[in-house]
């Protein structure tokens, strides 16, 4: 991954930063993979973020339509429905993704679990005074 790296990826991703997701994947960043703080891929965490137009590129681009969540316990697909992101799922249908039986109940909050996790903890990161 020299030149790239997978959590500024997945950043850009959620951040709806297209051009930096650019960037790494031209980078050899694995688009597929889940980094163990995370356990989530960028995909699943660019839709549960609300990024359509990254989520459709990452698709475009090798992101697996049918690789879950384990943090989310979600798919792709029903990331797409709890978002209300008719585009992405369609796009997930269309490159084969299962569907599944029921859709995804709505959050209560927008921008899903991950990544309000992601903004309260990596993002907010501050310095500690032991």
């Amino acid at each position: 991954m020299s030149g790239g790296n997978w959590k500024e990826l997945f950043m850009a991703g959620c951040e709806g930063d297209l051009a930096l997701v650019d960037y790494h994947r031209k980078c050899g960043v694995d688009l597929n993979y889940a980094h163990p703080e995370f356990l989530t891929t960028p995909l699943v965490g660019a839709i549960l973020a609300g990024q359509e137009a990254v989520a459709l590129y990452l698709l475009e681009h090798g992101a697996l339509p049918d690789l879950p969540s384990e943090l989310d316990a979600i798919t792709p697909l029903g990331a797409a429905r709890r978002m209300a992101l008719p585009a992405v799922e369609a796009r997930l249908l269309a490159l084969g993704a299962p569907p599944e039986a029921t859709p995804t109940p709505t959050p209560s909050t927008a921008g899903g679990l991950l990544w309000g996790l992601v903004q309260r903890s990596w993002l907010g990161r501050r310095p500690s005074r032991r």
